[in-house]
C-alpha cells in the first residue's frame, strides 16, 4: 500500500514539468565522480573516507537554493546516500519534505561481464529488503543500468528482460521502477541497437497489466523522436534520457528536439561545479546547469 507521501510523488512524476538529478554514482565511478568535482584520490584513503567524500559533494548540490522541485522532479540516490542523513533528516526524506523532489533509489549490482554485445546485470541479492528499506523512508522508485554495446538480437532481447523481470519484483513491493537498457554512445551499431531495442521495450511494456506502471531511462536516440511510442504507452510513466558521455550542450540540445522525454543526467549535471567554488560560485553554476537542462527537457 503506497503511503500519502508516494501518492503525491506519482501526481508530481505525471503531472509537472522537470527533469531527474542522477546523483547515483557509485563503486568505481564515486573516484572519477569525484575528481570532476576537484577532490582527488589523496583526499581519502579507503572507502568509508571516499563515500563521505562524496555525500558531502551530494549534500553541497541537495541543499543548494538551486536545487529546488519546481525545477528537479526528482533524484536518483545509490544505498550509501540512502543510509546517510542531510540536516538531521535521511536523505530520501530530506529531498521530499524539504525540497519537493521526489526520490529514487539504484538499486542494481554492476554489470557483468560483457557477452552478446551487451552487459546485462549482476545478479542482485536481498532486493526485497533493499526494497523495504525503500518504503519505509517513502522512496518513490528505483533505477537499475544495462549497457547495450552493439546490435545482437539475442543480447539486447536477454537485456530486456532481465530488466522488466526484475522490474515485475520492484513493482510488486509497491515502487516504481526506471528501467534503464544504455545504448553506448560510441558503438558503430548505436541506430540500429537502438532499432531492436525499441521493439523488445515495446513487446515488453505490452505484456505488462494494468496499474503495472514503469518509467524508461534510455540513451539519446541518433533519430530525433525516436522512442516516441514509448512516450505516448499507457504503461510509461516517463521517458528520461541519460547523457551518456555526452557533454551538457550537446544532450541538452539532443533532448530539446525529443518531445515528450525528460533529463536524467549525471555528468551533464554536474559539469563546471567545484569544491573550489565559493558558495555563490557554486550555486550559481549549479543554476546555469539545471536551467538550461530543465529548458531543454521542456521541450
Amino acid at each position: 500500500m503506497a503511503s500519502q507521501a508516494q501518492r503525491d510523488m506519482l501526481q508530481k512524476i505525471q503531472d509537472k514539468v522537470g527533469f531527474i538529478a542522477a546523483l547515483d554514482q557509485s563503486g568505481g565511478s564515486t573516484p572519477k565522480a569525484l575528481k570532476l568535482y576537484g577532490v582527488d584520490e589523496s583526499a581519502y584513503s579507503n572507502d568509508d573516507e571516499m563515500f563521505a567524500c562524496v555525500h558531502q559533494m551530494r549534500t553541497r548540490i541537495i541543499t543548494s537554493p538551486a536545487f529546488e522541485g519546481e525545477r528537479v522532479l526528482g533524484a536518483i540516490l545509490f544505498e550509501n546516500t540512502l543510509d546517510r542523513d542531510i540536516e538531521g533528516k535521511s536523505s530520501a526524506n530530506y529531498l521530499w519534505q524539504e525540497k519537493n523532489v521526489v526520490p529514487f533509489l539504484k538499486v542494481d549490482k554492476g554489470l557483468e561481464d560483457e557477452a552478446n554485445g551487451v552487459q546485462l546485470m549482476k545478479p542482485i541479492p536481498g532486493l526485497d529488503e533493499l526494497l523495504a528499506k525503500a518504503n519505509a523512508q517513502d522512496v518513490f522508485g528505483t533505477k537499475m543500468r544495462s549497457v547495450v554495446k552493439l546490435a545482437n538480437q539475442q543480447g539486447i532481447a536477454d537485456v530486456v528482460a532481465q530488466q522488466f523481470e526484475v522490474g515485475k519484483q520492484i513493482l510488486a513491493a509497491g515502487l516504481v521502477p526506471i528501467i534503464e537498457p544504455e545504448v553506448d554512445i560510441n558503438s558503430a551499431e548505436k541506430a540500429e541497437a537502438e532499432a531492436m531495442l525499441k521493439v523488445e521495450i515495446i513487446k515488453q511494456l505490452d505484456a505488462l497489466d494494468e496499474g503495472q506502471d514503469v518509467m524508461l531511462k534510455l540513451t539519446l536516440p541518433e533519430a530525433a523522436n525516436f522512442y516516441s511510442e514509448c512516450v505516448k504507452h499507457p504503461r510509461v510513466l516517463k521517458v528520461v534520457a541519460l547523457s551518456g558521455g555526452y557533454s551538457r550542450d550537446d544532450a541538452n540540445q539532443k533532448l530539446s528536439e525529443n518531445n515528450g522525454m525528460i533529463a536524467s543526467f549525471s555528468r551533464a549535471l554536474t559539469q563546471g561545479v567545484s569544491f573550489q567554488q565559493t558558495d555563490d560560485e557554486f550555486n550559481a553554476t549549479l543554476n546555469d546547469a539545471i536551467q538550461g537542462i530543465y529548458d531543454a527537457s521542456n521541450s
